[in-house]
């Protein structure tokens, strides 16, 4: 097999340099700089204007070029910013590339999210769930069955109690999800819509003032649980802003206390997984994703599911 080749500064600039048409002969060409966040893409600062991804293998440049489409198919039903793609290809045999503008702001992991952002927030799943789902079926986009809960639960119970071991989880945190609750948080028949996926503190554009402005990398986005976004959002801004904003989207108790426990046993897995050295995500991360995902929540209290609950 051939090995893809590493780019460089120097790759990306002359790939920069031919897009743009800035600089002359003998020029340095434009400002390049590594984009630290993530490790999916090897993504490139271009200036203060563009951000350039490059694919780095053939099933990622596929990925990235259902992307494409799949922005432009969500962009007219969302309240906030989708990447725009100023010029894209190929930098290297079928590896592909997308040279995007860049979305003003910083990461929801530098700046919080206000109430309005939190509005913000609710437009993005609103308008989500208001893409016909055969449309990005056409597009390539797959469909994702739910996971189970009761399987995840069970994990999160055994990796809970080593995180008790090393003194960085209270395990019988994890008993306020029995069984019997895990099976009623269980996904309806026919509540897929089209979700991001992948909506972590790094994908979520936000300014200094806290409004939601952009959301980032859709290379991930599936027809799938709603859940799992909300999930997301969890991780990235906190249980209680992420379940205030689902609830504003139109989502009932069920879809939010289902990503609510989804992300709880999420961060809990993967805290220990951490720790014993199967994932190399940052430490601190993992922690303050886990302090938000178990923030307590009004909800979860005042819940009782019946046999006729229905999710709109």
């Amino acid at each position: 097999m051939t090995q893809a080749p590493t780019p460089t500064a120097d790759t990306v600039r002359r790939l920069v340099r031919s897009l743009l048409k800035e600089g002359g002969a003998g020029t340095a060409g434009p400002d390049v700089r590594p984009v630290t966040e993530g490790g999916e893409h090897s993504t490139w600062w271009v200036g203060t204007r563009h951000v350039l991804r490059l694919a780095t293998d053939r099933e990622a440049s596929a990925r990235q070029r259902r992307e494409l489409r799949v922005r432009d198919l969500v962009r007219p039903h969302l309240p906030v910013t989708v990447p725009a793609s100023a010029a894209h290809g190929e930098w290297a045999p079928g590896l592909g590339y997308t040279l995007d503008t860049a979305i003003p702001g910083g990461s929801a992991e530098e700046h919080d999210v206000s109430a309005v952002g939190e509005a913000d927030l609710a437009g993005l799943l609103s308008g989500l769930r208001a893409v016909p789902v055969r449309q990005a079926e056409t597009l390539g986009v797959p469909r994702t069955a739910p996971r189970s809960l009761e399987a995840l639960r069970r994990m999160a119970v055994h990796a809970a109690e080593r995180l008790a071991a090393a003194d960085e989880f209270e395990a019988a945190r994890m008993h306020q999800l029995t069984p019997p609750a895990a099976a009623q948080l269980a996904t309806q028949p026919g509540t897929a819509v089209l979700v991001h996926h992948d909506l972590k503190g790094e994908h979520l554009v936000v300014s200094a003032d806290g409004r939601v402005r952009g959301v980032l990398d859709w290379t991930d986005a599936a027809v799938a649980d709603p859940a799992e976004d909300i999930a997301g959002l969890v991780l990235a801004v906190g249980s209680g802003a992420a379940v205030r904003a689902a609830t504003l989207a139109g989502y009932g108790a069920r879809p939010c206390l289902r990503g609510l426990w989804l992300a709880r046993c999420d961060t809990v897995v993967r805290l220990a997984d951490r720790l014993e050295g199967r994932d190399d995500s940052p430490l601190p991360l993992l922690r303050t994703q886990l302090e938000r995902a178990w923030e307590p929540i009004l909800l979860e209290r005042l819940t009782d599911f019946t046999e006729s609950e229905q999710e709109p």
